[in-house]
């Protein structure tokens, strides 16, 4: 696999590659051929990085670029701390940049950064859906805001070497791929879903309809590869088992292709299914999941992605492990790139 320190060129999911060139403490930046920013680093305890030109306004896309780049670049680097003259008032606004004690110091959070939702997210980010709580088949929740369609994200694994993406479900373009998977013996022997295209066109329409689930197709270099159901936990028949919050979401996941799977690939896609669900509601606070509490090896993958077993409990069809993953855990402790 590539490593990151090895980068020069980071894509970006809309438009042209990032490219750098560092060398002597010094880091330029280009889009599209231009010149986008020149900086000075220093490395100690803490990366500290200067405008080569302290007199320049530096654009948003400038700084948030650069915080992008030495954040894929050094995976355990937590903070960024910039010296400016100025800085964009909608740098401090949204995040990007923190003020400090010390005059003209700002400091980038890597916790922070990755929460913000632009560009990961294919779909223009909106503010939070309205809130109205309503009642359906006896569970109080809050109304959802409608399904999107087509691709919903997008970003560059940098430790994989390739582009992870999300897409909704579209039955007729999946149904015969969806049908495959759910009858491949190892799929079947978790999911227990195989059966005819029919019933499979069926079940997909039913959760089609359902406003609470929402179906998910996983894309390495556009190459489909699995199947994913993300859900609102509040309405689901996990609610009864543990506190849900209003806007927690659930998961079940499933990996297709079998030249996919493996551990490398599961903290790709893992992280970005996670990742996508804190970034489609700032108010989710939990992805939870439970798979059966004998598949050792996803609860395995799970713990690595800072998943937590709560607890085992029985659901009518199966013995079940309880997985949770909070977002300031997710935030803090899952090295995204």
């Amino acid at each position: 696999m590539p490593n990151p320190q090895d980068l020069s060129v980071l894509p970006l999911p809309a438009g042209p590659a990032l490219n750098a060139d560092e060398s002597d403490g010094r880091l330029t930046l280009t889009l599209a051929g231009q010149p986008l920013v020149r900086l000075r680093l220093g490395r100690g305890e803490v990366l500290e990085v200067h405008l080569q030109n302290p007199a320049e306004v530096p654009s948003v896309q400038a700084l948030w670029a650069a915080c992008y780049w030495l954040f894929a670049r050094e995976p355990e680097r937590q903070q960024l701390f910039w010296h400016l003259e100025h800085a964009p008032d909608e740098a401090l606004r949204s995040g990007l940049l923190l003020a400090t004690d010390v005059a003209g110091q700002l400091r980038c959070e890597r916790t922070l950064f990755w929460q913000l939702p632009q560009p990961w997210l294919a779909q223009p980010s909106n503010d939070a859906y309205a809130q109205q709580m309503i009642i359906s088949n006896g569970k109080r929740h809050p109304v959802r805001a409608p399904k999107p369609c087509g691709e919903v994200y997008r970003r560059f694994d940098a430790r994989l070497g390739a582009w992870v993406s999300l897409r909704t479900l579209e039955i007729d373009v999946d149904l015969a791929r969806f049908n495959r998977w759910q009858n491949s013996a190892r799929v079947a022997n978790f999911w227990q879903e195989s059966g005819s295209l029919e019933q499979h066109r069926d079940y997909l329409q039913k959760l089609a309809a359902d406003p609470h689930a929402l179906t998910l197709i996983g894309c390495f270099d556009g190459e489909p590869f699995a199947y994913f159901e993300a859900y609102w936990a509040k309405e689901d028949r996990i609610a009864p088992f543990y506190d849900a919050g209003d806007y927690d979401r659930g998961i079940h996941m499933l990996v297709g292709e079998e030249h996919h799977r493996g551990p490398h690939k599961v903290a790709s896609w893992l992280s970005a299914l996670v990742h996508y669900l804190f970034l489609d509601d700032p108010r989710t606070q939990r992805v939870v999941a439970e798979p059966r509490a004998d598949n050792a090896r996803m609860i395995g993958h799970m713990q690595n992605q800072c998943f937590h077993c709560e607890k085992e409990f029985d659901f009518p069809h199966k013995r079940a492990a309880l997985m949770i993953l909070g977002r300031e855990r997710f935030f803090e402790r899952c090295g995204l790139v």
